[in-house]
């Protein structure tokens, strides 16, 4: 027959179990929202997935100009900002018609339109979106964060190709247009290290 002093401590030992599951659970779930990020980001990457690109090597590049392909597509540029960047930013054109297999330049422009240094990061994405994974970027100024001075205006380069493997789609292998999409935003800056009052005592 058990005593209440041992349903007690029966009862404390499954609270105790109950309560280290749980633990362990929050555990778990807080390690996959840290890892979520970059493996959503290396699946987008991998499958083109929401329109996102793919970086290419100059191997690839020649790859895939020697494949051949006769068709050309259209490529229509489009840039944006975010509302808290202080830049113009605008393609150098707002189409072009490019053999799909071939690499190709395009340009875009941006002016850092205050009076501060400015340093900005692009997103970028093509539409529609099936065709991010056939869109190949050898050379962009995507790649890295771009500092503008007051009142500098720069071209900005991306070199490209439209894979020939696109033509076997048969969901987009007809495709007539893809868009280029960039945005420009304020990249996050460095918080300066408080002034070395040692320095200032001595001056």
């Amino acid at each position: 027959m058990m005593t209440a002093a041992t349903l007690d401590s029966e009862t404390s030992r499954k609270n105790t179990r109950t309560g280290a599951l749980a633990f362990l659970g929050a555990l778990l779930m807080l390690g996959l929202g840290y890892a979520s990020v970059p493996l959503y980001d290396l699946f987008c990457r991998v499958t083109g997935f929401g329109g996102t690109t793919q970086v290419a090597s100059e191997a690839d590049a020649t790859a895939a100009a020697n494949a051949g392909a006769l068709r050309e597509v259209s490529i229509r540029f489009d840039a944006s900002t975010a509302r808290d960047m202080p830049w113009t930013f605008k393609p150098s054109q707002s189409t072009d018609e490019v053999r799909i297999g071939q690499r190709d330049m395009a340009t875009y422009v941006a002016r850092n339109n205050s009076s501060v240094p400015i340093t900005g990061t692009a997103t970028f994405n093509v539409e529609p979106a099936q065709a991010g994974i056939y869109f190949n970027k050898i050379q962009c100024f995507c790649f890295t964060e771009q500092t503008l001075q007051p009142g500098q205006e720069v071209v900005m380069p991306v070199i490209y190709y439209v894979d020939p493997a696109i033509l076997d789609d048969e969901v987009i292998g007809d495709i007539e247009q893809i868009t280029l999409s960039y945005t420009f935003h304020r990249a996050k800056e460095p918080v300066s290290s408080a002034p070395d009052r040692t320095q200032q005592d001595a001056s």
